[in-house]
């Protein structure tokens, strides 16, 4: 989130809904919040993503195609 939005500006989604994005399982998700790859906000037991995060870490992820040993 660089560019630093008002917080009731900011979508968060939560574990099940990022992982539906991403098509991936949930504890695929939670993996990657807890190796600090997606960031997360942690509310008493769930965490909520910011929807920011999930395009940014996507974006980032993008392969190419393009071989890195050619």
């Amino acid at each position: 989130m660089a560019d630093r939005k008002n917080f009731s500006e900011v979508q968060f989604l939560t574990v099940a809904e990022v992982a539906g994005m991403m098509r991936v399982s949930k504890m695929t998700v939670y993996r990657l919040v807890h190796a600090g790859e997606l960031p997360a906000v942690q509310f008493g037991r769930s965490y909520r993503v910011p929807e920011s995060a999930v395009e940014d870490f996507v974006r980032k992820a993008r392969v190419d195609g393009r071989s890195e040993s050619a």
